[in-house]
């Protein structure tokens, strides 16, 4: 694709695909351009080095994000809404957890989200200050939430890259890890219990609890 039809939109959405694809790793400009039918110079008439790639490719993502209207339900639906759709986004884009310990992610798309999130806060009751505290405490919380998923996609990436079978390289190291467990007693009882069946802190089942416990505690604050 010639540079003068390329668009700087077109660009970043491949570079999205390729990200969800093959991580921040498996992001350069030849993949991109491979993927975009177009020379890898014709991109830098757009974007000039990685880093930007990612910051506009991560807010892009950001942008996905549905905001809730906060005149059309009570606050915590709201905040339960977005919580949800910040988590489903970073699960969708698992890139981009890895990439806030790297790179510097800004944008129209974060920041739409962050003012929705305050406004949320504030019509809840709280102050200005305790607003950024409230937004704050439940980003943290779906941030780290959403990490598990990408770590571990991260980790099969680089076991395949350096030539090793992902799957049984991780399923004995899980199989030592449990032998490791067993001669510690509350440890022990969970891998004997759950054998089979749904475990209660299963990534899901701990995003929900946790979110809820959060809001539990707002709502008391908010009660005083």
């Amino acid at each position: 694709m010639p540079r003068n039809t390329l668009t700087a939109e077109q660009i970043v959405r491949a570079a999205i695909g390729l990200l969800d694809d093959e991580g921040l790793d498996g992001l350069n400009m030849r993949a991109l351009g491979e993927r975009l039918g177009s020379a890898a110079t014709a991109i830098y008439w757009h974007v000039k080095t990685k880093d930007e790639l990612v910051r506009l490719a991560a807010d892009a993502a950001w942008s996905e994000i549905p905001l809730p209207r906060l005149d059309a339900a009570d606050w915590r639906t709201s905040a339960t809404a977005m919580a949800t759709g910040l988590h489903d986004m970073l699960t969708r884009h698992l890139w981009i957890g890895q990439a806030f310990g790297s790179y510097l992610l800004f944008g129209h798309g974060n920041a739409r989200y962050d003012d929705h999130s305050l406004a949320l806060w504030e019509s809840a009751g709280f102050s200005p200050d305790e607003a950024d505290q409230a937004a704050a405490t439940v980003l943290l919380f779906v941030l780290g939430s959403a990490l598990s998923p990408g770590a571990m996609v991260s980790l099969t990436r680089r076991l395949a890259r350096a030539g090793k079978d992902a799957g049984k390289t991780i399923e004995d190291a899980m199989t030592e890890a449990g032998t490791i467990a067993e001669s510690y007693p509350r440890l022990r009882e969970r891998l004997t219990t759950t054998a089979g069946s749904d475990y209660a802190a299963a990534p899901d089942s701990t995003f929900t609890f946790g979110l809820r416990a959060i809001l539990d505690g707002f709502q008391v604050r908010l009660g005083r």
